[in-house]
């Protein structure tokens, strides 16, 4: 059991390199990616296609015989 401990430290995590998570700019790029994402999302959702097929698909389900 003493040897499964002694993995948990410093010498078990010898080959892992420094980093620690993003960077700076690594962050920032990050954040423009999802805003990107985020803005092509919102055109795809609002235009007139998808919710003239949201519109159909939720009347078709309050429509439906129970």
């Amino acid at each position: 059991m003493a040897g499964l401990v002694g993995l948990a430290g410093p010498a078990g995590r010898k080959g892992r390199g420094g980093d620690a998570g993003m960077s700076t700019s690594e962050y920032a790029m990050g954040t423009i990616a999802a805003c990107a994402f985020a803005a092509v999302l919102y055109k795809v959702v609002t235009s007139e296609l998808v919710a003239t097929a949201l519109q159909s698909t939720i009347g078709k389900a309050l429509d439906a015989p129970f």
